[in-house]
């Protein structure tokens, strides 16, 4: 076994594994994961944020910057497959997205809102129409959210006025969900779980929770739907007596198979997370994402973790946010990058995608008929590290050992660096060394 195909949760790292040998994971669930630890969980007075992004395994994951902005009143806005009306100020974003759609997989906004999505089928039908996908309903809630709580509002009004569906893949066979969200801040998360328009919210003050392809919340709902419940007793769903739990009544009756295997995802990443409660830090969280044992870094079948994120939230606001991005797919073979916002941040091109316009498969009608290659030039050059990992594995142990030498040192770099500097990683036939002088901008390749 290569260093990279390890358990990443090591006793060595001083984050042992904990489910090495669980035969539960003998088959990799398809899902993404949602992580945040808020003191005490947390080892120092910090919300910690994390999610793993499991795609179609050949779909490509941008990182993208966009600066805050002001719309002319009336403005409209092209989201993936429908116009709504923009608003006059939007805050500035930055957004891990597959690179085909409008939308986000996982995100932040200059005002330290962090949030992740996940699919999930209920017993309300998927709307086959095209609305706002779930990817659609993240990013707006970040260019229009200045707290967790703001940005849930926002997602809730927009299912209301616009819905939820539309396909989710890159690919003419259909493939919907509706979704959950985490949201992050400084202070505290929600949970949103929606069932077509309909929804539950609950409020994470302290501790440690994570989400998967599931239903989550119980009886213990912070906010919700106004007809939630009438809609639940008007279908026949809940008898309008006793406890309503929001998991029991809306969870379909027969799931879908990748539903149930979720689940065992979801039990992974909580006792993971529970083992390190009271300690959490970003290298715990990125450690945890890289886990394959449990399944949270995924590998299996068409499907795997195309993109990764890990932000620290500090709760004094007057320390800055970072915000770390891997850009690439399998964390466990990548490299954490950070980002912060500031008066001079600027999108990093070499992990921003192609643009094909009016040509591009998802704007011609009917939809997804051909493929492009969306690959940037970051995601081009991890391939090839990868390729050389695969077939050479000494020379891949150096690599491995060079680029987790380089996150290492991201990590402890001031946060006033220059971002060219934390994302110079990987380019043509080896890892890129950094001259980190204070007067240069140069670098050079490792020969």
């Amino acid at each position: 076994m290569h260093q990279w195909e390890k358990p990443i949760l090591r006793k060595a790292a001083g984050v042992p594994s904990a489910l090495t040998n669980d035969p539960r994971m003998a088959e990799g669930p398809r899902s993404c994961d949602c992580f945040v630890s808020l003191p005490p969980g947390s080892k120092h007075e910090q919300v910690i944020f994390g999610k793993n992004s499991d795609r179609p395994r050949d779909e490509v994951q941008e990182v993208i910057f966009y600066p805050a902005e002001n719309h002319p009143p009336g403005s409209m806005l092209e989201c993936t497959y429908i116009q709504i009306p923009q608003v006059e100020q939007t805050h500035a974003v930055v957004l891990s997205k597959p690179a085909w759609m409008w939308g986000a997989e996982m995100g932040a906004n200059d005002q330290g809102v962090c949030v992740g999505n996940e699919a999930v089928w209920t017993k309300e039908e998927v709307n086959p129409g095209e609305a706002l996908l779930g990817m659609d309903l993240l990013r707006l809630a970040l260019e229009r959210g200045d707290s967790a709580w703001s940005a849930l509002s926002v997602i809730t009004e927009l299912l209301q006025q616009h819905g939820q569906g539309g396909q989710c893949r890159e690919d003419p066979e259909a493939f919907s969900y509706h979704n959950t969200f985490l949201l992050v801040d400084r202070r505290e998360a929600w949970v949103l779980e929606t069932a077509g328009g309909l929804w539950a919210a609950q409020r994470v003050s302290e501790g440690v929770k994570n989400i998967s392809n599931q239903l989550t919340i119980s009886t213990e709902l912070s906010a919700e739907h106004p007809e939630l419940r009438a809609v639940a007793e008007a279908q026949g769903w809940w008898d309008g007596q006793g406890d309503f739990s929001f998991s029991e009544v809306f969870s379909p009756e027969q799931p879908p198979a990748r539903m149930e295997l979720a689940k065992q995802r979801y039990r992974g990443g909580t006792e993971l997370l529970h083992q390190y409660n009271g300690s959490v830090t970003a290298e715990v969280m990125m450690s945890i994402l890289r886990d394959k044992p449990s399944g949270i870094c995924m590998d299996s079948g068409g499907f795997r973790t195309t993109g990764s994120m890990v932000s620290v939230l500090p709760t004094d606001p007057s320390l800055p946010c970072v915000h770390f991005f891997t850009a690439t797919p399998d964390p466990s073979r990548s490299v954490f990058k950070p980002f912060v916002f500031s008066d001079c941040a600027a999108p990093v091109l070499r992990v921003v995608s192609p643009q094909f316009g009016a040509e591009d498969p998802v704007r011609k009608q009917p939809r997804f008929q051909s493929k492009v290659d969306r690959r940037h030039d970051l995601y081009k050059a991890h391939q090839g590290a990868l390729n050389t990992m695969e077939t050479n594995p000494d020379e891949g142990t150096v690599i491995y050992e060079i680029l987790r030498e380089m996150e290492s040192q991201n990590q402890v770099l001031p946060v006033s660096a220059p971002m060219w500097m934390h994302w110079a990683i990987a380019a043509g036939d080896g890892p890129i060394l950094l001259d980190k002088s204070e007067h240069s901008s140069a670098y050079m390749r490792e020969t």
